[in-house]
């Protein structure tokens, strides 16, 4: 009986399977010969294969933390009883300035509906373009965590009818700071209720140089009244609850009233950090 080789060389078919084992390739592209070193083929990929997911290409890979980080997901502070904390909530760009008048009788209904919740009390307030403070107490970690989820699918909900659109509103999850001490606390009001003034917003004389997009009518911790004379409270009354904690209530006043002109601290030569300006610990 011939041998394979004999086979191969007088012409006859080898059947499959029964390849010598020399000659087998166990790779992507040719067998490598003796002495010479094996090299990898490129694969061949259409264009749509290159748009998918996957392999090098033009912004792959993790994202460093930058611009687009937001709240970082850490275990919150533990919320005591009665615990005043400010709160801060970022609005998607979609909608764009928070701002406007259309949007004052929507903002009204949702913070009047969303003011008060088991264990919650919205108490301060103000709306800037893209983000708005909130001076809020809670009795626990998950009371301040329903009652501010409630208020912001008031808002959202409020918001995306006036406007007529759909989808997101608030652009990440919020920011709590609890308030320990009565300096802290008055720092925080003024830096919540002027928070206009600090970001060099326009005030209409017609408002007394006061922001009409904020709490400021509910607020009873001013230095003077002078600047409500020729304006009309709100019909519907107040859109914020009273408060119940000390602090709130008469713990800040040990460090002064607030002035209706006060600007909020800005860094100047040296750049004061949120935290050495609402007396939080470092």
């Amino acid at each position: 009986m011939l041998n394979q080789i004999e086979m191969k060389k007088s012409g006859q078919r080898i059947e499959r399977g029964r390849q010598p084992r020399r000659a087998r390739s166990r790779g992507f592209g040719r067998r490598a010969t003796r002495g010479e070193p094996s090299q990898q083929q490129a694969l061949p990929f259409d264009g749509k294969r290159r748009t998918r997911r996957g392999g090098k290409r033009r912004g792959a890979g993790r994202k460093p933390r930058g611009a687009r980080a937001g709240v970082a997901h850490r275990p919150r502070p533990r919320i005591g009883r009665r615990t005043p904390v400010h709160v801060t909530v970022k609005l998607v760009s979609a909608v764009g300035s928070a701002r406007r008048f259309k949007l004052v009788p929507a903002l009204r209904t949702a913070f009047f509906g969303g003011k008060q919740k088991d264990g919650f009390r919205l108490c301060q307030f103000s709306i800037q373009r893209d983000h708005m403070h909130v001076v809020c107490e809670a009795d626990s970690n998950e009371a301040l965590a329903r009652g501010i989820q409630g208020w912001e699918i008031r808002v959202a909900r409020r918001v995306n009818r006036r406007l007529g659109r759909k989808g997101q509103v608030f652009a990440d999850r919020f920011h709590a700071v609890p308030v320990r001490s009565p300096r802290q606390l008055r720092n925080t009001l003024c830096y919540v209720l002027n928070n206009a003034r600090r970001h060099g917003e326009p005030l209409d004389h017609e408002w007394n140089g006061m922001d009409p997009f904020s709490s400021l009518w509910h607020f009873d911790g001013w230095s003077h009244d002078d600047w409500r004379r020729g304006l009309d409270p709100p019909r519907d009354g107040p859109c914020v609850a009273p408060p119940q904690s000390w602090l709130l209530k008469q713990g800040w006043l040990r460090w002064g009233r607030i002035r209706p002109d006060e600007v909020p601290r800005a860094a100047g030569s040296r750049a004061v950090t949120r935290e050495e300006w609402l007396g939080e610990p470092a």
